[in-house]
């Protein structure tokens, strides 16, 4: 089911995110490339989210849209995909 890799994407997305944030030997020693991975990383997760499936459950859209992702992420890993 498509939703379902879309929705897999979406969590490895908001790990990714996650892993740049935690990076402290890359922050020491690049801050500029931290940020730039956390950029993009940004706007994978913002992609994503603007593809998936309506309706978005309203306690995962709430933590989307505002930028919650270590509760959407939570959110993701507990119920995963949700039916079109």
């Amino acid at each position: 089911m498509a939703s379902t890799s879309l929705h897999a994407e979406l969590a490895a997305a908001l790990r990714q995110r996650l892993a740049v944030i935690g990076d402290h030997d890359l922050r020491a020693s690049d801050p500029a490339r931290q940020l730039q991975l956390l950029q993009a990383a940004s706007e994978r997760i913002t992609e994503l989210q603007q593809r998936l499936p309506s309706p978005v459950p309203g306690e995962l859209a709430h933590y989307l849209q505002r930028c919650s992702y270590d509760k959407a992420l939570a959110w993701l890993e507990a119920h995963g995909a949700w039916p079109a």
